[in-house]
């Protein structure tokens, strides 16, 4: 079976997000090589084992970005082909234009192989900007108010074992998964986490990776239109958030930047799921809820993020078998249908036993990923922070209940029948 290195998809986000993956992947190899490459014998060129041990990270960090190894051309088609489809959206005025026009447009390109590409070392700096933003949705106004959502986070951990259950049930009987493949299939969250801990169970990776990046993909291309059926919202094409670079202080931008590099190193030390996202925007909501500064990030550092993230999930289907897309992609519309329509009825649920805003509620139990949804809701001006709260502790109750639960499945009747 294809392991995790084989996929040419992957997260999310955190947040899930499907290049995700393959950045891992790269940066496994990159770690091997430089183990290696200090365990060879120093060359003699004059520099001490320590300077030569800094040295060789460095060579081998720069040799990514060579000519001869990084897709410039096919990363310059797709940011382009992105930017045609977002321009297209804006002009009719449809919901997130830069991150959906540019998906929409970059799938059609890779279903037609072209030659595009976002590789995944690119993505960790737009996560980087995304976690700062949905950091800075958090206020001190707002510290005393958060005990008001235990009820719906509880009521989401509910939402979440059910809806997981019968996902697994679904692709193992409609889709014909075997046992390890549909149990990390059907978990709604977690993209990196399921596909690493679907390859040490001997799951079928790629398949798990490409229902999880189809999941997202339709769950952002749907997703508007709920909330504009149910949640009386439109998301049109002119919605900013933010002032413009041309107006905000040179203070915003060193905030935004200081933070995103601060965040992401501590995000690496503890090990976070998804630290490029996770630990800016805890750095972030840290620096909003002591108060210690305001600052908010200019509207077309936004856009742009929105713009590579939405054209990297578009060509995340880039060279994977016409037959194999279209044959996950029927799986993921009816698993799609059913997670919407479930998250949907759990937050009109949830609104009349709270009291809670229906807007702010849809995009918290919506299946998607925690960066796309959170993007919306920074369009929308709903609650960015209470959104996110509630993705992030569905990706860490996604990755931790499926790890335990895992080795408690491995020697039952379920898991011995694909033995």
């Amino acid at each position: 079976m294809p392991g995790v290195q084989d996929m040419r998809v992957g997260v999310d986000n955190g947040t899930d997000a499907s290049v995700t993956v393959d950045l891992l992947a790269r940066n496994s190899g990159a770690m091997a090589a430089t183990i290696a490459d200090r365990a060879t014998p120093l060359q003699d060129a004059g520099l001490s084992p320590r300077e030569e041990a800094g040295e060789k990270p460095m060579r081998s960090f720069r040799a990514r970005f060579s000519p001869s190894k990084f897709p410039y051309r096919k990363l310059l088609s797709a940011l382009a082909i992105g930017f045609v489809g977002g321009c297209v959206f804006f002009y009719f005025h449809l919901p997130l234009p830069w991150m959906l026009g540019s998906l929409v447009a970059c799938l059609i390109a890779s279903l037609f192989n072209m030659p595009v590409a976002v590789p995944g070392i690119v993505r960790p700096p737009m996560l980087m900007l995304v976690g700062v933003v949905l950091g800075s949705g958090f206020t001190p106004d707002m510290a005393g108010s958060m005990i008001d959502w235990l009820p719906g986070l509880g009521i989401l951990m509910l939402f979440v074992t059910v809806t997981a259950g019968c996902c697994y049930f679904y692709f193992r009987r409609v889709g014909g998964f075997d046992h390890w493949t549909a149990f990390f299939s059907g978990m709604p969250g977690g993209l990196v986490e399921m596909t690493a801990l679907g390859d040490v169970y001997g799951a079928n990776t790629r398949a798990i990776a490409l229902v999880h990046s189809s999941r997202i993909m339709l769950v952002v291309l749907t997703l508007p239109f709920v909330l504009s059926f149910v949640g009386g919202q439109a998301l049109t094409g002119t919605t900013r958030s933010g002032a413009s670079i041309l107006e905000a202080p040179i203070s915003a931008e060193l905030w935004l930047f200081g933070t995103g590099l601060c965040g992401a190193l501590l995000g690496r030390l503890l090990s976070m799921p998804s630290p490029f996202l996770m630990g800016p925007m805890l750095v972030s909501a840290a620096i909003h809820l002591a108060g210690v500064s305001a600052f908010h990030a200019p509207w077309e550092i936004i856009a742009f993020a929105q713009l590579v993230l939405g054209s990297a999930l578009g060509c995340s289907f880039a060279g994977v078998n016409k037959s194999s897309i279209l044959h996950i992609l029927r799986l993921s519309v009816g698993s799609t249908a059913f997670l919407v329509a479930a998250s949907t009825s759990c937050a009109l649920l949830v609104s009349h036993l709270t009291g809670s805003p229906i807007l702010s509620l849809l995009l918290a139990y919506s299946p998607g990923g925690l960066t796309e949804t959170s993007l919306m809701a920074l369009s929308l001006h709903v609650d960015v922070a209470f959104v996110a709260t509630h993705h992030v502790l569905r990706v860490f109750f996604v990755a931790v209940s499926a790890t335990f639960l895992a080795r408690l499945l491995k020697r039952s009747k379920l898991a011995k029948k694909d033995g």
